[in-house]
């Protein structure tokens, strides 16, 4: 954090300061890092289709059109493994293995407590998502989580933002219309998301619109008064291939598209969250459909998992929708851990999920034309074709791993590898290339 904000200090503020209250400075840091021009980055600000976060410590980070696609790691308490330590171990491992965002999703222990730890030791820009701990708390002071009130959820939305969150995820498309969508298009999956399908209970319980729908400008009000970003959640993202672009999904994302709209006039930075569980042949819709009915506000997915038979392996299948999904537009991954759907994930999932993000979000960069994307690929070939084992080692998204792989199998040739050895195809071709700059000569 201290050479982040060394670095920032240093910055000379070129252009006006972009709406939404977003510093220039911090802009200035974020095209440097991006490769971007200055100017055109503060237009993109200004029209909504960037989301700039960070400053005051955390690193600065730009989210959306032209950008380089990043990654976010899930971490959080649950009511079986309360236990703080542990996940302040997984932010860790989350920030070292390069993820550029964290959410903290806790619903065990002390929320606020935990909240405010990860906080203090989250160099990067971290989200929350409010709606869980107000649930859980209206299930302690009441004794039934569906007696929450509106109030007391609003109070937890703000005591979020005065603990520096830099977004909090709101699913404000769930509503009575959106949940009634489902209806005339009935799922194999139902309402897989936990904040979702909690309002859609308490909707049905109360016989009242969403909280968080009905009082949206009260919400934005408390946002922009703490410089906090919006994440519209999916609440009915499908969670199963068959419910995928179905009636209610779609319904939700036109509810979105008009949320981005009321925010960007209040003055709060939006972004919007999609899909789930999707088909490899829709996933370029999903992105075309987000991007027109959101008025291209920056795309926040999950995966998108390409299959529902993988438990164990969902971070493979997560990373292969979200490689197709980036590289349609997608601006922003969050990964899935070889724990979805099976239990809370450990240390070693993290890294896995993260890393396997990571390689989504790097394939699909190197399609978008992201500015250094293919040039750090042709290094590496490069660097194989010379055999330089150590600059190898350096150019890669995992050197420890590469470490770690080299040493498991051992070579008496240092030249090679262990698998070709003395029969090195990089070695052998060099006697093709010698005749032919001979040729050439």
């Amino acid at each position: 954090m201290q050479g982040a904000e060394a670095a920032t200090e240093t910055i000379v503020m070129t252009a006006q300061d972009p709406g939404f209250g977003v510093d220039s400075e911090l802009l200035a840091h974020i095209a440097r890092d991006e490769k971007t021009d200055l100017d055109s980055l503060t237009e993109r600000v200004e029209r909504g289709t960037v989301v700039a976060m960070g400053g005051d410590g955390v690193l600065p980070l730009g989210i959306g059109e032209g950008l380089r696609t990043k990654v976010n790691a899930n971490l959080g308490t649950s009511p079986d493994y309360p236990e703080l330590a542990s996940e302040l171990d997984k932010l860790h491992a989350a920030v070292a293995s390069g993820a550029d965002t964290v959410m903290d999703l806790s619903i065990g222990g002390d929320i606020d407590e935990v909240r405010r730890a990860i906080r203090a030791q989250c160099p990067v820009v971290l989200g929350t998502v409010p709606v869980y701990q107000a649930f859980a708390e209206a299930e302690d002071r009441h004794g039934d989580m569906l007696r929450m009130t509106a109030d007391e959820l609003l109070d937890v939305i703000e005591r979020h933002a005065v603990d520096g969150m830099d977004f909090v995820t709101l699913h404000c498309g769930v509503t009575r219309a959106t949940v009634a969508a489902l209806k005339a298009q009935p799922r194999i999956g139902g309402i897989v998301s936990r904040g979702g399908s909690l309002l859609a209970a308490w909707m049905h319980e109360n016989e009242a619109e969403s909280p968080l729908y009905e009082r949206y400008d009260d919400v934005l009000a408390i946002l922009r008064r703490y410089g906090v970003a919006i994440s519209l959640g999916d609440g009915l993202r499908p969670g199963a291939l068959a419910d995928a672009t179905d009636a209610g999904q779609v319904a939700e994302t036109r509810v979105l598209g008009e949320l981005v709209l009321r925010a960007r006039e209040a003055g709060v930075q939006a972004f919007v969250e999609g899909p789930g569980h999707v088909p490899l042949d829709q996933i370029e819709a999903n992105v075309v459909l987000e991007k027109r009915l959101c008025h291209d506000a920056p795309f926040y997915v999950l995966g998108p998992l390409v299959a529902d038979v993988a438990p164990g392996y969902d971070h493979i299948t997560g990373a292969i929708g979200g490689a197709i999904c980036a590289a349609a537009g997608a601006d922003f991954l969050c990964y899935v851990t070889p724990a979805e759907h099976l239990g809370l994930p450990t240390v070693e999932d993290v890294i896995e999920g993260v890393m396997a993000s990571r390689i989504a979000a790097h394939a699909a960069d190197i399609v978008k034309g992201v500015p250094g994307a293919r040039e750090w690929d042709d290094r590496m070939s490069r660097a194989r074709r010379e055999l330089d084992w150590k600059q190898m080692e350096d150019l890669a998204l995992d050197p420890g791993r590469v470490r770690l792989r080299r040493g498991d199998r051992p070579t008496r040739d240092d030249a090679a590898c262990s698998m070709c050895g003395k029969f090195c195809s990089v070695r052998a071709s060099r006697f093709v290339d010698h005749d032919s700059e001979g040729s050439e000569a």
